[in-house]
């Protein structure tokens, strides 16, 4: 996962956008926390747009089992984030609130985040 995010890195939708300062995987549970978070702030108005999308499966296997056997079951889905990536997108509300939203969906994710404006 090193570098930086070659695509989306620009705001390409929105006025207001969220941008990634770190590199990490982001589980789909994590981004649908964020989603929820950024529709209960802005009161379902306007526009948002998930810039990021969990196609890679992580695997574990169960508590207490011995070692080898072979790979584990897949568990869930991340979306590998690298530093500069966007991540959510607003327009059709209030430089405020869009603000207020993004910082309140940036505290649901496990990396570092800022707020990038047209």
């Amino acid at each position: 996962m090193k570098g930086k995010a070659l695509s989306g890195a620009t705001l390409a939708f929105g006025e207001v956008g969220l941008k990634a300062l770190e590199r990490s995987w982001v589980t789909s549970q994590q981004i649908e926390s964020a989603r929820k978070a950024i529709s209960h702030a802005t009161k379902r108005v306007g526009k948002v747009w998930i810039r990021i999308f969990p196609d890679k499966s992580y695997t574990k296997k169960a508590a207490g089992s011995r070692m080898g056997g072979g790979k584990g079951d897949v568990v869930g889905y991340v979306a590998v984030v690298k530093p500069g990536r966007i991540l959510f997108e607003i327009t059709g509300v209030t430089k405020d609130i869009a603000r207020r939203a993004l910082w309140l969906a940036g505290r649901k994710l496990p990396i570092e985040t800022k707020l990038v404006e047209k």
